[in-house]
Formats: structure tokens, sequence, C-alpha cells
């Protein structure tokens, strides 16, 4: 009788099969859902004064977040969704100076700084 196809031999050979087909199917699932949750967001950044807080508003959906300087002048707002956004400097419940149209794109970040000597921080944005 032929010793490959002896029933213990071919299940030997299908649990191999199994096995492998398995780890395969682990390794590739992990690989598919980490890069899908990479590529589905992107970010706004930059330097801001310390003490304000950066608001990040979609322009489509008008959903966003709002962000605290740190002691090192800077911010980021991560996991947007992809669409065009006003970023807002502000002081308190004040209106500091505005971007507008800034575009955040899958798995990118986009700078937007705020320079007090560039913009006057010590007047209202224009709120139109």
């Amino acid at each position: 009788m032929n010793n490959m196809l002896s029933p213990r031999s071919v299940s030997r050979r299908i649990a191999r099969g199994l096995a492998l087909a398995g780890v395969i199917g682990a390794f590739a699932m992990a690989g598919i859902s980490t890069a899908s949750a990479q590529a589905t967001a992107g970010a706004v950044f930059g330097k801001a004064p310390v003490g304000y807080s950066i608001a990040v508003r979609s322009d489509t959906t008008g959903t966003g977040r709002t962000v605290t300087v740190d002691s090192a002048g800077r911010y980021s707002a991560a996991h947007l969704p992809p669409g065009t956004y006003t970023v807002t400097l502000k002081q308190g419940d004040r209106d500091v100076a505005k971007h507008l149209n800034v575009p955040v794109t899958v798995a990118g970040g986009v700078k937007v700084d705020f320079d007090c000597s560039e913009i006057k921080c010590d007047e209202a944005a224009d709120t139109k």
C-alpha cells in the first residue's frame, strides 16, 4: 500500500494545511485592520500661543474638537475624517484668528500655525 495515501498521512497533510491557512489568515486580517485604521483619518497640528485653545471644525458636518496648546506652544488634533476644516485660535470663548478651508487628507497631517507677531491676538476674529 502507498504511504502517501494512507488515512493517517492524509489527515496530517490536511491538519498542516489548515494550520498554515489559519496562521496566514490571522496575519492577513491583522494587516488589513491596521492599514485601514491608519488610512481613514488625518490630523491638524502646529504652533500657537501658550494658554490658548484650537477649535477644529468640519466645514461640511460642523463636527470637530477643541484642543489646548501645550506649554511648548504646540497643539495636535488627530483622528479627523478627511474633509475641509476651519481651524480657530481661541482665548476662552473668544475667537482670535481663523484659518479657513484647511484640507485634511487620509493618513496625512496639515500644519497650521498661529503667530501673534503676524496676527493681532488681542483682537477678536471676524466671525463672518
